[in-house]
């Protein structure tokens, strides 16, 4: 992006803009904003209307802000673009659940699914193309990371999803999880941007309390949500309590060890006083044992926490199993004996691949960017 001093030379020569030169009106904060229509001598409150269109309504027009004069539509559509996110395609569940191929303005596409359950309608989201983790477990991982999505394309799947919920169920959105394709602390400066304009009251003011973004476990970044004070929640895709076994389903593990996620965790809960969810898959005969079940109350001692154990959901070319039912009501049991919090989570959307860990583009021809390596990554 340009700066905006050079911004401002742009918005008096643009006349002379090429549609590639155009910036996207949705990267500049609503103080730029002020500024662009004050240079131009217009009125500052100008600028709130346009914002309140953006990001509060949504639209992707400059023709649809109708309280703007046609003299000011006209300059903004020769200076500036919308670049949208829309529906490529879109698959339902027999259990109702919606899995979205969302198309972005340069063609890449990520996943996002609408989950519906009996108390909530739930947006998953992704905040990168691709993932650049290599977690064995996962779909996504199979895919090349090609770029990381801005504030702008992670807020307008909310919106799309928000209104598939509104029109295939009449039931409003009441909660957001950062679960889809990528590693959300990886693209920490649009993932923040992002929930700050769903949480505002300028733009679809929701509660960050209905938001959680989930992390494969990068000790630094979550020390930095800390320091930044985050008020929505944060989910560790855990998955193994010892360093040897969490090595090998999620190479990031050797350079964020158990030990300094507990230390990053502790950090970030004394600074927020917010309780932490950790993610654990059960594998057949990988970690679904007793003595699993015991490192994981162990590891659960180092901060408030409650624990979603989540069943495992194949992919293709996968190595794992799902446990027996036998194996996870111990597993929980032992959990519960020792008075954690434990919900069972039971997949949606299987039939349709749009379940945990299952997000990649599977029915995206000429879209499904495979990785050189066979491994695969996150996409919890």
């Amino acid at each position: 992006m340009p700066s905006f001093q050079s911004l401002i030379l742009k918005v008096y020569l643009c006349t002379m803009l090429t549609k590639s030169d155009k910036v996207d009106i949705r990267s500049l904060s609503k103080e730029e904003l002020k500024e662009l229509f004050v240079q131009k001598g217009e009125a500052a409150f100008r600028a709130k209307q346009v914002f309140d269109w953006l990001w509060r309504k949504g639209v992707h027009s400059f023709d649809a802000m109708n309280n703007l004069s046609k003299e000011t539509r006209e300059w903004l559509k020769e200076c500036f673009v919308i670049n949208p996110v829309s529906i490529g395609d879109f698959q339902i569940s027999s259990d109702r659940t919606i899995k979205n191929a969302f198309k972005l303005f340069d063609g890449n596409i990520v996943e996002g699914v609408l989950i519906p359950s009996t108390t909530r309608m739930t947006a998953c989201i992704s905040s990168q193309v691709g993932c650049s983790l290599t977690c064995k477990f996962c779909a996504t991982g199979k895919l090349e990371r090609l770029r990381n999505l801005n504030a702008a394309e992670i807020y307008d799947q909310v919106v799309l999803i928000r209104n598939q919920s509104l029109s295939n169920y009449q039931i409003p959105l009441s909660n957001i999880v950062y679960m889809g394709m990528g590693e959300p602390l990886l693209n920490y400066k649009n993932v923040l941007d992002s929930i700050e304009k769903i949480t505002s009251p300028d733009g679809l003011n929701m509660s960050p309390q209905r938001i959680t973004v989930s992390t494969a476990g990068i000790a630094k970044m979550i020390k930095k949500l800390g320091d930044d004070g985050v008020k929505f929640n944060l989910a560790l895709s855990l998955h193994a309590a010892n360093d040897e076994k969490r090595n090998k389903i999620m190479p990031i593990n050797e350079q964020n060890s158990l030990a300094a996620l507990a230390d990053a965790l502790r950090y970030f809960y004394e600074k927020t006083g917010t309780r932490v969810t950790f993610e654990y898959i059960v594998f057949k005969d990988f970690n679904d044992s007793l003595l699993d079940a015991k490192e994981l109350a162990t590891f659960c001692k180092n901060v408030p926490c409650k624990v979603n154990i989540i069943e495992y959901n194949p992919i293709e070319d996968g190595e794992f199993l799902q446990t027996t039912e036998e194996r996870l009501d111990n597993f929980v049991k032992l959990l519960e004996s020792k008075n954690i919090i434990v919900n069972v989570r039971r997949s949606r959307g299987k039939d349709i691949d749009a379940a945990c860990g299952q997000l990649a583009n599977k029915n995206q021809q000429g879209l499904h960017h495979k990785k050189k390596s066979s491994v695969s990554g996150l996409g919890i």
